[in-house]
């Protein structure tokens, strides 16, 4: 008699929260490949390729081991007329990893998953967030924006810093 082991037992499980950490590791590795935020001081810096959609790259706050910044277009939502798409971004230098803390497609966290949601609902909230960050650096990268195409700093408006 032939007994065939189940391979699905010998693979180690990968957690929810293990695999957001592997996508924070993903985005690092995406975003350093973009844009060095080492040499950049707070400011506005904008990126543009010619297509009409000039990227803005606010650097919000740097400190030692972090950097928070905001990614968006010139874009405003008719609406709310915040910048849409806009993602705020923190770097954690030392341990090599890029999460988006929250973004605005449309509509605020709150809206999406309630002022109290369990846990696993903010897990999974934050997967879509980054998965999110994840494909629109890769559009980036794919549209030729980096380091080379960054002019400035400006001044960052004072809305950028207060929703930091």
């Amino acid at each position: 008699m032939t007994v065939i082991a189940s391979t699905a037992e010998r693979l180690p499980r990968l957690s929810r929260f293990g695999w957001l950490m592997g996508l924070y590791a993903e985005n690092h590795g995406r975003f350093s490949r973009l844009f060095s935020v080492a040499g950049l001081g707070a400011g506005r810096y904008r990126s543009s390729v010619g297509d009409g959609l000039d990227l803005c790259v606010d650097v919000i706050e740097c400190h030692p081991y972090t950097t928070e910044l905001r990614l968006t277009y010139s874009i405003h939502d008719p609406v709310t007329g915040e910048p849409d798409p806009s993602a705020f971004v923190r770097i954690y230098h030392d341990a090599r990893q890029v999460e988006a803390t929250h973004c605005y497609i449309g509509r605020r966290w709150q809206d999406a998953i309630g002022l109290f949601p369990p846990p696993a609902e903010v897990v999974g909230h934050r997967m879509r967030m980054n998965t999110f960050l994840g494909k629109w650096l890769e559009y980036l990268a794919e549209r030729g924006h980096g380091q080379g195409t960054l002019t400035g700093p400006e001044p960052i408006p004072n809305e950028v810093a207060e929703t930091a």
